[in-house]
């Protein structure tokens, strides 16, 4: 297995050291430009979205990860709501996407009536297809960015959807991204690697702001290599329109280098 000659982008904002010193032992250069802005806890706006739900009936409540359940759970303790929310919960059917989500959901004593089987929205959305939504209410909690595919499913359907984002994010640095920009479009690197959903959803946003979205698919599916942690991380960039993905079957960061390396091996 080998990086060598191979110039590899790190999309992430951690962590980055430990995966630079991996492609660099795999004779690779590791280039960092990280698309991950800050994230931050959107209190004020959550707040508002609590006591709005605690007073209202929906016929679907939708949790897409633990921590944005978790924070919920938090925030209406604080707010002496918690007692209300959880019935709102119960009485309402559910449905989950991930593990984590899962679990935080089972510590409630729920248990969704719909969830994926893998992990990803589009798993998620899999699962609820056989749901009649016209005319219902429906929450779906978000993290960190909105989750399109869900959302425009559900209002398809005929569905009333309130959305509640607990965490949000800052975009990344401009510079930072027009550099990498221009990179992938001038063919000076060989792959980049996307350590969470949100890094791919703040590129493209970029991408298509600056109008170079049509330069960038071509690269990505032609020249350029990407790199997903995992099936979500996957599922962003199919969504975007790339067609060549790598994704290592243990979802980890260092999994994925080498799932790169092989893949150069394989593709001599």
């Amino acid at each position: 297995m080998s990086l060598e000659n191979k110039r590899v982008v790190l999309a992430a904002s951690r962590k980055t050291e430990e995966m630079s010193l991996l492609i660099e032992k795999q004779k690779g250069t590791p280039l960092v430009r990280s698309l991950q802005g800050t994230v931050f806890l959107n209190d004020e706006q959550v707040r508002e979205d609590l006591k709005q739900m605690v007073q209202q009936k929906f016929d679907w409540m939708i949790f897409t990860t633990g921590i944005g359940t978790n924070k919920l759970l938090e925030l209406a303790e604080e707010m002496n709501v918690k007692g209300q929310l959880l019935d709102v919960i119960r009485q309402s059917k559910v449905g989950a996407r991930g593990y984590k989500t899962f679990a935080a959901l089972k510590q409630i004593d729920v248990k969704p009536a719909a969830k994926d089987e893998d992990g990803t929205i589009r798993g998620l959305i899999e699962s609820l297809q056989s749901v009649d939504f016209k005319g219902k209410k429906v929450l779906v909690q978000l993290h960190g960015e909105n989750a399109p595919t869900l959302i425009d499913f559900l209002e398809e359907a005929g569905a009333e959807v309130m959305q509640v984002l607990p965490y949000k994010h800052v975009d990344p640095d401009p510079q930072t991204v027009e550099l990498f920009c221009q990179e992938l479009i001038n063919n000076e690197i060989d792959a980049v690697c996307f350590t969470a959903a949100i890094q791919v959803r703040s590129f493209f946003k970029y991408v298509r702001e600056k109008e170079y979205l049509p330069k960038v698919i071509e690269a990505l599916n032609k020249d350029v290599m990407a790199v997903a942690v995992g099936k979500v991380t996957a599922e962003a960039l199919s969504d975007e329109g790339v067609e060549r993905i790598v994704s290592p079957e243990l979802e980890r960061m260092g999994a994925m280098i080498i799932e790169l390396s092989k893949y150069y091996e394989e593709h001599k």
